[in-house]
C-alpha cells in the first residue's frame, strides 16, 4: 500500500515553511544552547575550576562523542515511538543538562565533583542534540510531501547553522557579564519554552521495526551519500577549526570574519535555493555546488588579503549549502517511511565522523605545511565528493517500499 501519512503541505514553499517553523524553532533552540557554551566552556573549566587543556578538551569533546554514539539510537527511537516524541525527548534532555550545569556550579569549591557533573551534563546534551536534529528532520519529512525532502533537510539544517553561528557571540557576552550561571539558566529554560510551540503540530504514526534488519537495509542506501557528505564536510571543518587561526597568523581582523561569511552565505543560499534538490535531483545539485565549494576553498588558499579570503569563505559556504541536503535527498529516497529516522541518524553520523577525523588530520597538515595548506588540502578532499555525486546520478532509480497495513 502507499504511505497513508497525511501531508498537510504538498504545494508551495511558503506552506512548507509554515509547517516546518515549529520544528525549526526546536532545532534552533537545541543548537543555540550548544553554541552559547562552546566558546565559554574552556574559560569556565580553566579559570573557574582551575583545570588544564586536557580536561578542557575532555569536557568539550564529551558532547560530540555522545552525539556520534547516539545518532543511530535517536533515529531508531524516532521511527519506533514517533519523530515528535524524539524531538520532545531531546528538548527535555537538553533542559536536564542545563540543570546539571547549575548543579555543577554548586560544587565549584570541589573541582573534581564539579567537572564530573559537568561532563555528565555535556554528554547528555550531546545525546539531546542527536534526538532533536534526527527527530526534527524525520518529523519534517513525514509532515510534507516527499517532493519537498530537500527543503526539509536544507531549512531544518539552516536553523542548526544559524544557532551555531549566533550562539557564540551571545554566549561570550553573557559569560562576561553574568558568568557561567547565565549559560546554565538559558540551557535549562530555552528548550522548555520551545516545547509549548510543538504540541499543536501533528505527530507521525510510529513505525516499529527490528533494529538490526532496519539498520542493515538502510545502510545500503545511505552509505554512499553519507560518504559524500563526509568528504564535503571537510571543507566546513577547515573553516570552522582553522580560519580564525589563519587570520590571526596573517594579522587580519576581525578573525571571525571567514566563519561568519561562510555561515551567512550558507543561510541565504538555503533560504532562496533550498528547493533545487527537489526540482533537479539531489545528486545533480550536489555535483554543481560541490564544485563551487571547492573553488571557494582554493580562493582562501590563494588569498593575500582578508577580503579575498572572506569572499572565498562565502563562496565555500554557498557551495556547501546544498551539497549536504542534496546528498541527504539521495540518502532518504531509497528508504521506506518507517526507516526515515534511522536513515537520517546514520547520514548525520557521517558528518560527526568527518569532524572527528578531519580536525586532527588538518591540524597535522597545518603543522607540516602551514595553515594556508589546510584549505587546499580540504579542497582536494571536497572535490572527491563530485565523483560520489556522479556515481549517485548513475545509480538506478529506487522504488521506495511501503509498509502494508
Amino acid at each position: 500500500m502507499t504511505d497513508s501519512t497525511p501531508h498537510p503541505s504538498d504545494s508551495s514553499s511558503s506552506s512548507v515553511l509554515g509547517v516546518l517553523w515549529p520544528i525549526m524553532a526546536a532545532v534552533l533552540a537545541g543548537f543555540l544552547i550548544i553554541g552559547l557554551a562552546l566558546p565559554v566552556l574552556p574559560l569556565h573549566v580553566r579559570s573557574d575550576l582551575g583545570y588544564g587543556t586536557f580536561v578542557v578538551g575532555l569536557v568539550a569533546g564529551a558532547q560530540f562523542a555522545a552525539s556520534l554514539v547516539s545518532r543511530v539510537w535517536a533515529g531508531s527511537f524516532s521511527d519506533k515511538y514517533g519523530a515528535k516524541r524524539g524531538v520532545v525527548t531531546g528538548l527535555i534532555a537538553a533542559a536536564v543538562s542545563g540543570l546539571l550545569y547549575l548543579l555543577s556550579l554548586a560544587f565549584v569549591g570541589m573541582p573534581v565533583v564539579s567537572v564530573s557533573i559537568l561532563l555528565v551534563g555535556r554528554a547528555l546534551l550531546g545525546g539531546a542534540e542527536s534526538f532533536i536534529i534526527t527527530g526534527g528532520v524525520s518529523w519534517g519529512l513525514g509532515l510534507v510531501d516527499k517532493g519537498h525532502a530537500g527543503k526539509v533537510i536544507a531549512w531544518v539544517g539552516t536553523a542548526m547553522f544559524a544557532a551555531m553561528a549566533f550562539g557564540g557571540p551571545f554566549g561570550t557576552m553573557m559569560f562576561s557579564s553574568f558568568g557561567f550561571t547565565s549559560i546554565a539558566l538559558v540551557t535549562t529554560m530555552l528548550p522548555l519554552l520551545v516545547l509549548g510551540g510543538l504540541w499543536r503540530l501533528p505527530a507521525l504514526p510510529p513505525h516499529p521495526h527490528k533494529a538490526n534488519s532496519a539498520l542493515k537495509s538502510v545502510m545500503g542506501s545511505v552509505w554512499l551519500p553519507g560518504l559524500g557528505a563526509a568528504t564535503a564536510s571537510i571543507g566546513y571543518c577547515a573553516i570552522l577549526a582553522f580560519s580564525s587561526l589563519f587570520y590571526a597568523e596573517q594579522h587580519w581582523q576581525p578573525i571571525w570574519l571567514a566563519f561568519t561569511a561562510f555561515g551567512a552565505a550558507l543561510i541565504v543560499s538555503r533560504m532562496i535555493a533550498g528547493h533545487l534538490p527537489d526540482r533537479f535531483g539531489g545528486a545533480k545539485v550536489a555535483l554543481v555546488f560541490v564544485l563551487v565549494q571547492t573553488a571557494g576553498l582554493v580562493f582562501m588558499w590563494l588569498a593575500r588579503n582578508p577580503m579575498i579570503a572572506s569572499a572565498g569563505a562565502a563562496i565555500a559556504g554557498f557551495g556547501y549549502s546544498l551539497v549536504y541536503p542534496g546528498l541527504g535527498v539521495e540518502a532518504v529516497r531509497g528508504t521506506s517511511p518507517e526507516n526515515r529516522g534511522i536513515a537520517m541518524g546514520i547520514y548525520t553520523a557521517f558528518l560527526d565522523v568527518a569532524m572527528a577525523i578531519g580536525s586532527p588530520a588538518l591540524g597535522w597538515i597545518a603543522g607540516q605545511a602551514g595553515l594556508g595548506a589546510v584549505f587546499i588540502a580540504s579542497a582536494v578532499v571536497v572535490l572527491c565528493t563530485a565523483g560520489i555525486a556522479v556515481r549517485l546520478i548513475q545509480r538506478p532509480a529506487v522504488t521506495q517500499p511501503h509498509k502494508s497495513s
